[in-house]
């Protein structure tokens, strides 16, 4: 199995600042919407209307469609056609692998706060999207991909990433 060709390390930081002011807003809207107060009596229909709730449900979606299709990803495409022409070439491509296992992080975490909000579980969905706005800012604002450093310690582990035996 061979390494997928590189892609250009500051998209997947273009991408994370995107989702990172997302997230915020997603966090914001959990905060003061019925997800830290009244969400156990609130009817299933009010908890899957509730702002924060839609808006984390369009970031899950995003994280998806990143997952699944990396190459058509909004934030990929809008990167390639109007950021990087402005930009000088980057100095080396990384390995596609780990910012896409990133991706599916992030849909992990907010899947979960989605998934306990509609049960019922107080705080569940801001403390989700908070998680996932740090991760998504550190690596905006520092370069640094929590999902990425998984992802290369799993690999380490042999979990992710396993190359085929040579015949």
């Amino acid at each position: 199995m061979t390494t997928p060709a590189g892609i250009d390390p500051r998209a997947p930081r273009f991408a994370a600042t995107i989702t990172a002011v997302l997230l915020l807003a997603a966090t914001f809207l959990a905060l003061v919407g019925i997800s830290t107060a009244g969400l156990q009596a609130a009817p299933l229909l009010q908890r899957a209307l509730d702002p924060g709730f839609l808006l984390t449900v369009v970031i899950a979606l995003l994280f998806l469609w990143s997952v699944a299709s990396p190459a058509t990803a909004p934030w990929g495409v809008l990167f390639r056609r109007l950021v990087r022409p402005r930009l000088a070439a980057p100095a080396e491509l990384e390995d596609p692998r780990p910012p896409r296992f990133s991706q599916g992080v992030g849909l992990f975490v907010v899947g979960i706060g989605l998934v306990l909000h509609l049960a019922g579980v107080p705080w569940a969905l801001p403390i989700a999207t908070a998680a996932a706005f740090i991760a998504a800012f550190l690596n905006a604002a520092f370069a640094f991909c929590l999902g990425c450093q998984l992802y290369l310690l799993l690999q380490r582990v042999g979990i992710v990433g396993r190359t085929a035996a040579a015949s």
